[in-house]
């Protein structure tokens, strides 16, 4: 019988699993319910798919989305697995042909949408087969709350009165306590095993920004931070999804639109297009992306604030699915507070949801004007604890000043009053600073003791103040009275003095120069041309195969294989994400790419990867200097990589030390002198010359035979 781990390496290609699958994983195959909280990229599918490989019969996955089974299939073919899926995408007699085949067990696994298993047919149809499991997949939509909110979902109960004795298990990478107890009530999960992992993306980097110039803003960060990348940028409506796709395709960038108003040919272009081509960026509403398993998508940003943080961190979430760094890149402004309070308003949901609703928006506003780490604001929501700042969001990396701003917000509050809580911020900025309008004088504001009193601060200043004052419960927006704003029982607090009222500083995004990073760049220099040629070799598959260049492998696995260079099958197998089938579909075709890209002599050693790092770039031409400033070291350390390659009989002292020769032979007759060896102190050495020559320096001379 096969076990877990042989399953995962030998159909898989991975040496070990990760978070707590291997817990989840026995516990299915014993015959026991889980329910799994996984984020995005950590390996939910393998919680089910090793399963329903090992245990008897077919494995049933409800999938909410057409894509995300077509991606699923076609990955799992590739390994050679006999997955197949149901969907109103296939012509009727090919959907009888895959009943037929689940009748006959020719399937292992099959994915099915919640509202065609919920049918009498299909329930019938599946009475007759022998099922493993039920995976129940992106189980958050069971949640009224929730942002992806599926009713059908509510239905699946019926697979435990129906087949008792299947186990099931449900996953997500998105839920706060609300919606884990309502997936254990609706789906009946109450005696469910219950795992659990950090919702945590450390690779990816949180970066929110202000809304003023946001579409510069947004193509200065992918110029400088994802040039050559895929990326997904979202926004909340068909026409600026058309008009942001456009103007990025004005700019030179591979943009292309995608929402529910184009044509299913379309959007199956444009999607096909993102699957299979490098560099693409997608513009959608949040119609694009569930389900989408591509690996290589390097940043995900928000035009437009989302509704929720759940569905913020499902969305960003789609970006760094391979583990590698990514970027989440929001822009926020005031008009998209006004915008989602229209939106809750004008819907027909009752009060009690709408308090829900809007205690949820409350949190991503607090989110957006939090001046700590975003990381941990984000974990926390989802009752998570980060013990220490991350390191890796934009309130980490520059720390945001802060300051009192009471007398600010006293002064906008009581502009608010004053106008009679009928005006929008612009309006409102307008008399603070005292702007010479129509409007402003037919209403007679300019009479107003809070006229003109706010010039100390600029328009984006206010604008700042007043998000801040929202995002605090300060003032409240009326979306039937266009945006106005009005006070809240909060702001009589604030205006007597009673509480502090400390901002966040408003600083214009800096307009760095251009950053280029070549894609891959973690690449080493002397791998590169190889790396390069892999991918080449992996897009002319796919594109014969008319599948992503993802599903043959993944960038990881050809790092991997550019760095090891495997030359035979007992070494292939080991680069991770190479199972079997596709050691024997795939390794010769690799493997005479790599015989075709040997090694430089000089890198054939068994000195460390960052000696080697080294070495790669001075086999580019580099000078000392070049190489500390782009591996971001200090010269003497690159000096003292030399001198491993020196001792090692790689390299000569005169290859890399640009001193005169006298010079050199006087350090090298001192150090005899002195007894000074690379395995003694060199300080004794060091202060003859009177600190004269660094540390690395001398290592290279004493090298030199």
């Amino acid at each position: 019988m096969s076990t877990p781990q042989s399953v995962l390496q030998s159909v898989f290609g991975y040496s070990e699993f990760r978070h707590h699958q291997a817990d989840i994983i026995n516990t299915v195959i014993d015959g026991g319910n889980a329910l799994v909280l996984m984020p995005t990229g950590g390996g939910k599918s393998l919680c089910y798919q090793i399963p329903a490989l090992i245990r008897d019969g077919v494995g049933i996955v409800v999938s909410p989305l057409i894509a995300l089974m077509q991606d699923q299939v076609a990955a799992l073919k590739q390994l050679g697995i006999q997955a197949a899926y149901l969907n109103s995408s296939q012509h009727f007699s090919e959907q009888q042909d895959i009943e037929q085949a689940l009748l006959n067990s020719n399937i292992k696994i099959l994915y099915v949408a919640p509202e065609r298993l919920l049918s009498d047919f299909f329930l019938d149809l599946l009475d007759r087969c022998h099922i493993s499991l039920f995976a129940i997949d992106e189980a958050h939509c069971v949640s009224q709350w929730g942002h992806d909110f599926r009713p059908e979902y509510q239905q699946l109960s019926v697979l435990q009165q129906r087949f008792p004795t299947v186990p099931r298990i449900a996953l997500t990478a998105t839920a706060d306590l609300r919606t884990r107890d309502e997936m254990k009530t609706q789906l009946q999960l109450e005696d469910a095993a219950f795992f659990i992992n950090s919702f945590d993306r450390p690779n990816i980097q949180y970066q929110i920004h202000d809304a003023h110039n946001a579409k510069e803003n947004l193509l200065r960060f992918i110029d400088t931070e994802h040039p050559n990348d895929a990326g997904i940028v979202y926004c909340l409506s068909r026409k600026k999804v058309e008009a942001t796709a456009e103007w990025l395709r004005k700019k030179g960038r591979n943009a292309l639109p995608y929402h529910a108003g184009l044509s299913a040919d379309v959007r199956r272009q444009h999607q096909h297009q993102f699957l299979h081509e490098d560099g693409v960026i997608i513009v959608a509403t949040v119609a694009f992306g569930m389900g989408i398993d591509k690996p290589d998508v390097r940043f995900v940003a928000h035009l437009n604030i989302p509704k929720n943080i759940e569905a913020y961190y499902q969305e960003t979430g789609r970006a760094g699915r391979d583990g590698q760094p990514a970027s989440a890149w929001m822009s926020y402004g005031f008009q998209d507070v006004v915008v989602l309070r229209q939106m809750l308003d004008g819907g027909n949901a009752h009060e009690a949801h709408k308090r829900v609703i809007q205690h949820k928006l409350n949190a991503l506003l607090a989110l957006c004007e939090s001046v700590t780490c975003r990381r941990q604001t984000i974990l926390e929501y989802f009752s998570e604890s980060l013990p220490t700042a991350c390191g890796n969001c934009d309130n980490c990396i520059n720390p945001p000043d802060t300051w009192d701003a009471s007398v600010a917000a006293q002064k906008a509050l009581s502009t608010v009053y004053r106008t009679e809580q009928r005006f929008g911020v612009g309006y409102l900025i307008d008399v603070l600073r005292g702007k010479d309008d129509p409007r402003i004088l037919d209403n007679g504001h300019n009479t107003l003791s809070t006229f003109s009193i706010g010039t100390e601060h600029s328009v984006q200043e206010w604008k700042s103040i007043f998000r801040q004052l929202a995002a605090q419960s300060f003032v409240h927006v009326n979306s039937e009275l266009f945006g106005a704003l009005q006070l809240t029982e909060r702001a009589r607090e604030l205006l007597k003095g009673d509480v502090e009222f400390r901002a966040r500083k408003y600083v214009a995004p800096a307009r760095g120069g251009k950053k280029e990073r070549a894609a891959g760049a973690d690449v080493a220099s002397a791998n590169q041309p190889l790396f390069d040629a892999l991918k080449q070799l992996r897009k002319d598959l796919a594109d014969e195969q008319d599948m992503p260049p993802y599903y043959i492998f993944h960038d990881s696995t050809l790092k991997e294989m550019a760095k090891r260079r495997p030359t035979d099958h007992k070494a292939f197998q080991f680069i991770s994400g190479v199972g079997e089938k596709k050691l024997l579909r795939y390794g010769d075709d690799f493997m005479d790419v790599i015989k075709q890209h040997p090694l430089p002599d000089l890198l054939n050693n068994t000195l460390s990867d960052t000696v080697n790092a080294t070495l790669s770039l001075h086999l580019d031409g580099l000078s000392v200097n070049d190489i500390a400033q782009q591996r971001d070291l200090k010269p003497d350390t690159v000096y003292g990589h030399f001198a491993e390659a020196i001792a090692s009989g790689l390299i000569h002292c005169e290859d890399v030390v640009e001193l005169e020769p006298a010079h050199i032979n006087s350090i090298q007759h001192m150090a005899m002198s002195l007894e000074v060896t690379l395995d003694t102190s060199l300080k004794p050495l060091y202060e003859t010359f009177d600190g004269e020559w660094g540390y690395g320096l001398l290592k290279c001379i004493i090298a030199s035979p």
